[in-house]
């Protein structure tokens, strides 16, 4: 019996996995994601202007070229992935220059003393400046007038940098429920759905379609009842829940070699990315952003109760679209038949969107404990700091006890619908299949 069972999941993966469009769309998703962490080298490659180093030409008619030149180059350096931008201390008139800049993106900057502002200056070029170049202008030359108000006034360097700051705000939260960096982990929720409610609900919806599709094609076949004629229907029925579970979670592993690929082609091909130092303080940043808002030692302390969460959810939604895959005679009936399953799963993935202001909602919490639902909002707000380890782990004993049960009711059902082609008197046999014990 173990062996026709093994025969049965290794079939069903082989027609899965064999096909040219699971081949192909693996492909494509490989490529889609190593253009997407290179999509500034592709365009590039083909004629992009994110190399192209954009010129300033400077009319310096208050003397202050040089302090300009420093402040500039210091605050360029400092920010990673700025542009390239080059600075010319232009002898030549406005108009020669605006000649000269046509049709390209250089820009013109005239540096002029005031007798009521300090300083002024003007900016002319061919085509708009970005909003970030205007602030690294605008910035370089805060710096020069604070320079000559210092200058002039005999104010001292801290005074200015006292008028000029902004208003310090001391922010204190009087209610005793609300975390410390809670904004921060607003912030890393929003990056946790990504990364783990996105791909399980894509995978759910993907298993649920299969699952449905190859029931279907082998009653529409008739090689369903050649099947069932050398297996009992409780072992086809876990067969099929085994290989698209399997199915599945090969498919993920394949996502997660294809992001590790991308990402590593992004690290091999841009040298700036690789050794840049401003990169590596980046990516420190957001470590250290992740650390301080402990959801980093949530996430290490809930993760095994989270795979066994997801592992089970996706056996408990296989079983369901099995059992309506066995209750329709083609794949139109069964797109109807799955429609609540669907309206369900973007209820969690919705509520699981909306988590962060839900915050000590007892509603929230009631729906991580809905089986189908818990998948998706229960280990969101584990890490969001609403629920404790317990109330996860409890989550995940309530969906394997009624994974269970479904799989018992469910193939009373499966037992029924499996060889029935028609659709007379169809929920009658289900009711009373499931009354039968």
């Amino acid at each position: 019996m173990k062996t026709k069972c093994k025969f049965l999941i290794k079939q069903s993966l082989k027609k899965k996995m064999s096909t040219k469009w699971f081949k192909i769309a693996n492909l494509l998703v490989l490529i889609l994601l190593i253009g997407i962490l290179n999509i500034d080298r592709i365009i590039s490659y083909f004629g992009g202007d994110f190399e192209e180093i954009t010129k300033i030409y400077v009319i310096d008619e208050a003397e202050s070229y040089p302090l300009f030149e420093n402040n500039f180059n210091t605050l360029k350096d400092s920010l990673e992935d700025l542009g390239n931008y080059e600075l010319e201390n232009s002898s030549k008139t406005i108009e020669e220059l605006k000649e000269d800049v046509k049709d390209t993106d250089d820009i013109i900057l005239t540096i002029r003393l005031s007798d009521t502002e300090y300083l002024t200056a003007d900016v002319a070029s061919f085509n708009p400046i970005g909003m970030m170049t205007e602030q690294l202008l605008q910035t370089s030359l805060n710096t020069i007038k604070s320079y000559y108000v210092l200058e002039k006034t005999g104010i001292s360097e801290s005074e200015i940098a006292s008028l000029t700051s902004n208003v310090s705000l001391n922010k204190e939260v009087t209610n005793p429920d609300v975390e410390e960096n809670a904004e921060g982990k607003d912030l890393v929720s929003s990056g946790l759905i990504l990364i783990l409610i996105v791909p399980f609900f894509i995978l759910i919806t993907m298993l649920t379609q299969m699952i449905g599709a190859e029931i279907n094609d082998e009653k529409s076949t008739r090689s369903m009842e050649i099947i069932i004629s050398n297996v009992s229907p409780k072992m086809h029925f876990a067969s099929k829940i085994i290989a698209s579970t399997c199915f599945v979670l090969v498919q993920a592993f394949i996502l997660v070699v294809d992001v590790a690929i991308a990402f590593g082609i992004r690290l091999l091909c841009t040298k700036t990315f690789a050794i840049s130092e401003d990169t590596s303080m980046a990516i420190m940043d957001a470590l250290n952003m992740v650390k301080n808002t402990g959801i980093l030692n949530l996430l290490l302390k809930g993760l095994p109760i989270m795979l066994i969460l997801f592992l089970f959810s996706f056996v408990l939604y296989a079983i369901v679209a099995g059992v309506l895959a066995s209750m329709t005679t083609n794949i139109e009936d069964y797109q109807q038949l799955q429609t609540p399953l669907m309206i369900l799963l973007l209820v969690g993935y919705y509520v699981a969107i909306m988590a962060s202001t839900f915050d000590g909602a007892i509603f929230i919490k009631i729906l991580s404990y809905i089986p189908m639902l818990s998948f998706l909002i229960a280990p969101v707000i584990f890490l969001l700091g609403q629920t404790t380890i317990l109330e996860l782990g409890l989550s995940t004993l309530i969906c394997i006890v009624f994974t269970f049960i479904i799989f018992h009711y469910g193939l009373r059902i499966y037992k029924v619908g499996i060889l029935n082609y028609s659709s007379q008197d169809l929920w009658k046999k289900i009711f009373k299949s499931v009354k039968e014990k």
